[in-house]
């Protein structure tokens, strides 16, 4: 579930970070109007951070180095870099269903 759920972060964040350029674009561009950053501004800052704490809790589970993690961090700044991460992490399989997802999903011991 976590995996998961950074996925659709990393994807979210990448598509609030398109939203955000073509806000800026119609906000400096010849309409000048600044709805587009008002709506896309406070939605990507929120996804932002839903992103960076989705990369603690996935590099967690998954035991990623700190080195993996800075990176996923970082490709926060860029636009589409989560996108881009996330496909490179999944390819080198950083983030398969493992035991780590199955004590994810696992009741917590009761006793």
């Amino acid at each position: 579930m976590v995996t998961r759920l950074f996925v659709v972060a990393a994807i979210a964040e990448a598509g609030s970070w398109l939203g955000l350029l073509i806000g800026m674009a119609v906000k400096y561009g010849p309409p000048g109007n600044e709805l587009g950053v008002q709506i896309f501004g406070p939605i990507h800052g929120a996804l932002f951070v839903a992103y960076g704490i989705m990369v603690l809790a996935v590099a967690r589970l998954h035991r990623w180095s700190l080195v993996a993690t800075g990176v996923a961090l970082v490709c926060a700044i860029p636009p589409f870099a989560t996108i881009v991460f996330e496909r490179w992490a999944a390819r080198r399989g950083m983030l398969d269903a493992s035991a780590a997802d199955a004590a994810d999903r696992a009741p917590a011991p009761v006793g």
